[in-house]
């Protein structure tokens, strides 16, 4: 099959595939599709993410659909209710001048009832998650009896979700003479047993060898200590300006953890996982799907569904355990003919993991460097530029303007004017990094695992301890001013934008910055006490985000100080309740003890 043409497709299925720009169909396509529409063969799809398999069965049920009949003819069941709602508008789509077509996805977090009435009108195509179609099925409101083809997309992730028991009731509703069509990313073991329970001698598809990475992907490997994770992601995000990518970690609470990190610290990030409502997972997809946000920190199972091409960047926060998820994760990227990053932040006891996963997948991880303080400015600084120089003026616009800009820069050189453009946005990433500490973890004294470290090791751990305890004394001595400013998250400030914007002011980059407390509306931040008295002058009146800045001083910073939080009330009000709460319990056990006597 050269093109879609080639099929005798329906003229609206045609034309159709003809807007959205299908002509040449993908591997998987192409072996699937004209088996489909021939046979009523069992089949077993393998292909990577990405290479299309949902058109491979979605045209096909599309076509093969019998439109005089609303009863449900073809049931595809997906593991998450994100890959659920991309199946259903991806066939949506192909099927758009199809008329008198129903499809209809049915998942938890959505009204059962809207379901059941979109179910008993016209629902030739149901596209549901396993635990929703088995209630409704229980409920008697999905009857699939006359189901022609049961298609389980993402088969080996539903087994590995625990929803094999779901599947073996929903099976078995289905009569045995009815075509079954398992695809997926990976084929595990796990998947045979299910497999030679339910299907009849099924023919197997793979367009490229099971679990063998994309060739258009890159696999690098940061080694650090468990603890700078964090700040890998950070530095990846710094070094690469126009990132676009995926963060994955193992668990949900990981996950928000590392998301509201990153907001806070000025990246444009959000989070996806379990604990979102429907109408949260659907905003968040949505604004990631349209490119307003940079990175997604999402966990393997909630980043179902999410199907974007364009992504340049896939960050392994943690490895997974099973290295075929590996494959899957960094499927994301690379595709279409574009090339794409897969990253695995890593630290030494997980060598054993990166080993399994190249023997597994055969890809090749190249070791690299966390990228230095140094680093990261020169690329942000020559990225400022190249934005600097591509920015499209609008003349009439800023005409009006130029004899005040021009009054206003009088005296300024041209070396000095482009410094001062430059510094105002730069600045802040000098600011940061120009003490930055180097986090990789050395190759060669990491082959110990730990367990032996030389003497020059020790020496330098011992020098390490000595200059922070230095640190530690200078900063104590120091006298700090604690002052309020009228700016906070809500104005998109943070630590580091603080820190810039009070440099850039000051001129001085050898003052000591205390407490930094970034409030919704308003901030509190501590400086050396030797800058407060210049301090209101050069930051009152400035412009921040649209906003005039305005200090004032507050109450002195004492000097170790532990504050008192909402958190900290909480719990000694709690506390005052705890010899009522002993009284009653041993009240209770003395009731025990009598009743047992």
């Amino acid at each position: 099959m050269e093109t879609f043409n080639d099929i005798k497709l329906s003229k609206q299925i045609t034309k159709s595939l003809s807007e959205l720009g299908f002509v040449k169909p993908t591997p998987i396509q192409a072996k699937t599709i004209p088996l489909l529409m021939d046979s009523n063969n069992d089949l077993i799809g393998s292909a990577q993410t990405g290479t299309g398999k949902t058109a491979a069965f979605g045209i096909p049920s599309i076509h093969l659909t019998d439109l005089s009949d609303s009863r449900t003819q073809t049931l595809i069941l997906c593991p998450t209710r994100e890959l659920c709602m991309q199946v259903t508008s991806d066939i949506k789509t192909y099927s758009k001048y199809v008329d008198n077509l129903g499809v209809v996805p049915i998942y938890g977090g959505a009204s059962m009832e809207v379901q059941i009435r979109a179910i008993k009108k016209r629902s030739q195509i149901v596209v549901g998650t396993p635990g929703r179609t088995k209630d409704l099925l229980k409920r008697k409101k999905l009857f699939i009896d006359r189901v022609e083809r049961v298609i389980l997309d993402e088969a080996d992730e539903m087994l590995s979700m625990g929803f094999k028991d779901d599947l073996d009731f929903i099976l078995s509703k289905i009569s045995t003479d009815n075509q079954k069509l398992f695809f997926s990313a990976t084929m595990p073991k796990k998947l045979s047993s299910i497999v030679k329970q339910y299907m009849n001698n099924p023919v197997t598809v793979a367009v490229d060898p099971v679990n063998t990475a994309s060739t258009n992907v890159k696999h690098i490997v940061h080694m650090v200590q468990a603890r700078d994770r964090y700040e890998v992601v950070k530095r990846i995000a710094d070094i690469n300006p126009t990132i676009y990518g995926i963060v994955f970690c193992r668990t949900r609470r990981e996950t928000k953890d590392i998301a509201s990190k990153l907001v806070y610290d000025g990246y444009n990030a959000d989070a996806l996982h379990g604990d979102l409502s429907q109408s949260q997972r659907d905003d968040v997809m949505r604004k990631f799907r349209k490119g307003q946000l940079q990175l997604l920190v999402a966990t393997d199972v909630a980043s179902r569904g999410l199907d974007v091409n364009d992504l340049s960047h896939i960050i392994n926060f943690n490895l997974p355990d099973d290295p075929e998820v590996y494959t899957h994760r960094s499927g994301r990227t690379g595709r279409a003919g574009r090339k794409g990053i897969s990253i695995a932040i890593v630290h030494s006891r997980e060598t054993r993991k990166v080993r399994d996963i190249e023997k597994l997948s055969g890809v090749r991880f190249e070791k690299k460097l966390v990228p230095t303080g140094e680093d990261i400015c020169k690329k942000q600084l020559f990225s400022l530029i190249e934005k600097i120089k591509s920015v499209q003026v609008d003349n009439e616009k800023i005409e009006p303007f130029l004899d005040t800009i021009n009054e206003k820069l009088e005296g300024l050189s041209r070396e000095q004017l482009i410094k001062q453009f430059v510094s105002a946005e730069f600045n802040r990433f000098v600011s940061y990094y120009k003490n930055a500490r180097d986090i990789n973890i050395n190759s060669k004294d990491s082959r110990d695992g730990g367990g032996r470290k030389n003497r020059s090791n020790r020496d330098r751990s011992r020098n390490s301890r000595d200059k922070s305890r230095n640190n530690k004394d200078r900063s104590s001595r120091v006298k700090f001013s604690r002052f309020h400013i009228n700016v906070g998250s809500k104005n998109n400030v943070n630590p580091v934008k603080l820190i810039g914007l009070i440099n850039d002011n000051l001129k001085s980059k050898n003052m000591e910055i205390g407490k930094i407390e970034i409030m919704k509306g308003f901030s509190f931040f501590e400086i050396d006490e030797k800058f407060s008295k210049s301090l209101a002058g050069a930051l009152n009146g400035k412009n921040f985000n649209g906003t005039i800045v305005k200090i004032e001083g507050s109450r002195p910073a004492p000097a170790n100080r532990k504050d008192r939080t909402r958190k900290d009330s909480y719990k000694k009000s709690k506390s005052s309740n705890r010899p009522k709460n002993r009284l009653k319990r041993s009240m209770d056990n003395r009731k025990f003890r009598k009743k047992k006597n």
